[in-house]
């Protein structure tokens, strides 16, 4: 499964929408995403599962690459 990772850089730092970034991780639940970044110093908001229609169109962007950790 693909998961859209939506997180702030360091987790110091207090949810603002400009500064928030994306990733995309190939996983098996949100908890092995989640574990998989645990090592980071990311401020995670939110881990969204995508598929279907929500993921071509995500595939579509330029900026589409599945984080392999």
């Amino acid at each position: 499964m693909i998961f859209k990772v939506y997180f702030q850089e360091n987790k110091n730092e207090v949810p603002i929408r400009e500064n928030t970034k994306s990733i995309y991780m190939d996983a098996n639940s949100i908890e092995e995403v989640r574990k998989k970044l645990s090592d980071t110093n990311y401020n995670i908001e939110f881990v969204q599962e995508i598929k279907g229609k929500f993921l071509e169109y995500e595939q579509q962007s330029d900026s589409f690459e599945v984080e392999k950790r």
